[in-house]
C-alpha cells in the first residue's frame, strides 16, 4: 500500500512565502445533479458521522507526522455546507494552519441561512464558493439540478453581505435548454451582487451519469464556445478579470487554494477519493466513504494508489497547468505559425488568446509536440 510520508514534502511548504493547500473532501449530497461524475453519493448520510471522525483521524495521523503548515484549506465534495459550524470548526482546529490562511467552504444555496454563514465564519471559513450554476429555471431543470430561484437569489444576497474575506459563484453554461440570452440573464444577476471571484464551467458529459445516457441533452461545443466569450465580456466589464480559463477574478481575490493546483504546488487531501501531490509523487485515498472508514478505523492506511511523476509526465503537467493561466508558461521556443492565432508571447513568456482558451487542451498538446517545448 503506498502512503506518502509528511517529510516528503518540500522542507518549506507552508512558510512565508510559500504554498501548500489541504483539501477535505465531504462526499455527502441531498440529491444528485443529472452531470455530476463527482466522488458523491445522496444516500450514505447516515454514515456522516463516521466519516467525519475518520477525517479527523487521518488528519491529526498526519499532523502527528509532521504535516506542513497549510495555507489555504478547501472544503469540497460533495456538498460541504451539509455540515454545522460546529463540525466545520472541529475539522479546521485538526488542521497545522498559518495564520492569514484562506478557507473556502463549497455551499448549495439551498443550504444558505444568515446564522449558517456566521457559524461558517465563527468556524474559521474565510471565502464561500457558491453553487448556482444557473439561474433561469428551465436550464436548472434540464440540468437535473434541484434548486429553488428564490432561495438561489436569497442565497447571493445573504453571502454578500455576511462579511467573508472573499466569495465565489460557481456558473455552468452550454446546456442544451440553455439559450443565449438564458446565460445572459444568469451573469447579469449574478453580477448585480457583486461577487468578487466566478467560476463558469462549460457542462461536460460524464460516463455513467443521467446526462450521459440523455443525447437530448447534450451539450454543443459551437455553442459553448460563443456562451464562454460572453462570459468574458460580461464578466470583464463588471471589474472581474480573468486569470484561469474558467476562473474571473477582481483584483486581490484569486482563489488561491486552486491557484497552488494550476502552479504546481503540494497539496495533501482528506477524506475519501482526495488526492495528495508532493511534487514528483501523487497518490490518492479509496474512493468509496465506507472502505475509506473501515481502513482508518483499522488503524491502516486509506491510501488506495499513486504514482511517481517522470520528468517528462511534469513537464507537460506544468505546460498544460501553466497555459491556463493568464500568467501563461516561460517560452522555451519559438511558436509554432499555426499556434499563433492560440498563443501570444508577452515578456518572454507564452500565454493563451481568448481563441486559445476555447481549446486549451488541443494548443497544450500541440505546443508539447513542437521542437523546443
Amino acid at each position: 500500500m503506498l502512503q506518502e510520508p509528511a517529510d516528503r514534502f518540500p522542507p518549506n511548504a507552508g512558510a512565508a512565502g510559500r504554498s501548500f493547500g489541504i483539501y477535505v473532501h465531504v462526499p455527502f449530497c441531498r440529491t444528485m445533479c443529472d452531470y455530476c461524475a463527482f466522488a458523491a453519493w445522496d444516500d450514505k448520510a447516515a454514515l456522516v458521522p463516521a466519516y467525519l471522525r475518520a477525517c479527523s483521524t487521518e488528519l491529526r495521523r498526519a499532523r502527528e507526522e509532521g504535516l506542513p503548515a497549510s495555507t489555504t484549506i478547501y472544503f469540497g465534495g460533495g456538498t460541504p455546507s451539509i455540515l454545522g459550524s460546529d463540525q466545520v470548526a472541529a475539522l479546521v482546529a485538526d488542521v497545522p494552519v498559518r495564520q492569514d490562511a484562506e478557507v473556502t467552504l463549497e455551499a448549495n444555496s439551498d443550504d444558505i441561512t444568515p446564522a449558517a454563514l456566521a457559524g461558517w465564519r465563527e468556524a474559521g471559513v474565510t471565502r464561500i464558493s457558491l453553487g448556482v450554476q444557473s439561474l433561469v429555471p428551465t436550464v436548472v431543470a434540464s440540468l437535473g439540478r434541484r434548486q429553488d430561484q428564490s432561495r438561489a437569489l436569497a442565497a447571493l444576497d445573504a453571502v454578500a453581505s455576511a462579511g467573508f474575506r472573499s466569495w465565489s459563484v460557481d456558473l455552468m453554461y452550454g446546456a442544451a435548454a440553455e439559450s443565449a440570452r438564458d446565460w445572459e440573464r444568469t451573469l447579469e444577476t449574478v453580477v448585480s451582487f457583486g461577487p468578487p471571484h466566478v467560476s463558469a464551467y462549460g457542462l461536460t458529459l460524464e460516463p455513467g451519469t443521467a446526462l450521459w445516457s440523455d443525447e437530448s441533452r447534450h451539450p454543443d461545443a459551437d455553442s459553448q464556445a460563443d456562451r464562454y466569450r460572453v462570459a468574458d465580456d460580461v464578466l470583464g466589464r463588471s471589474g472581474l478579470h480573468w486569470y484561469e480559463v474558467s476562473s474571473w477574478a477582481a483584483p486581490g481575490h484569486r482563489c488561491r487554494h486552486n491557484s497552488g493546483y494550476w502552479t504546481g504546488q503540494p497539496y495533501r487531501g482528506f477524506g475519501c477519493a482526495a488526492h495528495s501531490f508532493s511534487g514528483e509523487r501523487r497518490w490518492w485515498n479509496f474512493r468509496s466513504p465506507g472502505r475509506y472508514i473501515d481502513a482508518v478505523v483499522r488503524g491502516s492506511s486509506p491510501v488506495a494508489a499513486g504514482e511517481h511523476l517522470s520528468e517528462p509526465q511534469r513537464r507537460l503537467e506544468r505546460l498544460m497547468l501553466g497555459l491556463r493561466t493568464i500568467e501563461g508558461v516561460a517560452a522555451s521556443a519559438a511558436v509554432p505559425a499555426e499556434l499563433d492565432r492560440y498563443v501570444e508571447l508577452r515578456d518572454g513568456r507564452a500565454a493563451l488568446t481568448l481563441d486559445g482558451r476555447l481549446v486549451a487542451s488541443d494548443v497544450t498538446l500541440r505546443l508539447a509536440a513542437a521542437p523546443g517545448w
